[in-house]
């Protein structure tokens, strides 16, 4: 009942937009930017996600940012991100620029609520070889929800991070934070699984993608998210819940593509040719129609 009340809220005050067979969008969540520390799962792919950002930048995507971008529980300082990942965040300067960069909130970055925190995090920042402050996202607004009205079909897609009615993450996601920060920060280093997050526990990740379909079925909405960490592209018999996966594993990044009417599963990987050297490749998992989408 709560996830249902929950998404209905999301939905309900979702940022709109109106998409076409123009239309180039591409959604990576769960990117769990860190400090650079050994805690920092986001940085072995850091090479390899400036590359794909580079890659959408130049064939003119818009970049959307499913929630949990920046690890905030872990690293509440903002600015020990912004300096661990330079790279990474110059490309998204571009994006934002161009009026190409929308940033969502998920649990771990759930701060981005608050905008005097935006504001006094986001808006600029120290370039310590100029020694000088300069701008980043001024006027950023993260925003829950995004609905995407797709104009050939009137279909309609909900993005959301996916934690909405995660009682751990969503309810009571201030206490997880605490247990994570102090606690689990550590002992995942060693092994031990943290039982509130749904990417380490297959019985919470089940259940909210179930509850999920449920919404979807009864509202007739698709859905884009991320949160549990699984990769997901349905079936032509199942229900339109898509999940971006994430960009912490060790085999790559996963996300969704919106592209000439197609909505696709992507994923970005270092592979290495017959010679031995290595190069970043972007391969189109699965891929679909639109307009062939039926709920």
């Amino acid at each position: 009942m709560k996830t249902e009340k929950r998404l209905t809220q999301a939905y309900r005050s979702a940022k709109k937009l109106t998409i076409d067979n123009s239309s180039r969008y591409i959604f990576f969540s769960d990117i769990h930017r860190g400090d650079d520390s050994i805690s920092d799962e986001f940085a072995r792919n850091q090479t390899l996600m400036v590359s794909a950002l580079q890659y959408y930048y130049k064939n003119g995507y818009t970049y959307v940012e499913v929630g949990d971008g920046d690890e905030l529980w872990e690293h509440p300082n903002f600015k020990h991100i912004r300096t661990a990942h330079t790279d990474v965040f110059t490309v998204l300067k571009e994006f934002y620029k161009d009026n190409r960069f929308i940033m969502m909130y998920g649990n771990h970055n759930i701060y981005l609520k608050n905008r005097y925190f935006v504001m006094m995090n986001y808006y600029f920042y120290y370039n310590e070889f100029t020694e000088k402050e300069e701008e980043l996202f001024v006027g950023l607004r993260p925003i829950e929800a995004l609905r995407l009205r797709y104009k050939p079909t009137n279909q309609e897609i909900l993005v959301v991070h996916g934690h909405q009615g995660d009682f751990f993450n969503d309810q009571c996601w201030f206490l997880s934070m605490i247990a994570l920060r102090y606690f689990w920060k550590f002992m995942h280093l060693v092994g031990f699984r943290n039982p509130a997050s749904p990417a380490k526990n297959q019985t919470k990740r089940h259940k909210i993608e179930k509850n999920y379909s449920k919404w979807i079925k009864k509202n007739k909405v698709m859905m884009i998210c991320g949160h549990t960490h699984r990769l997901k592209f349905p079936r032509n018999d199942q229900v339109p819940y898509f999940n971006t996966g994430c960009c912490i594993h060790t085999k790559g990044i996963t996300g969704i593509e919106i592209i000439d009417g197609k909505i696709m599963l992507v994923q970005w990987r270092i592979q290495a040719n017959s010679d031995g050297i290595l190069r970043v490749k972007r391969m189109v998992v699965k891929k679909a129609y639109i307009k062939d989408i039926h709920i």
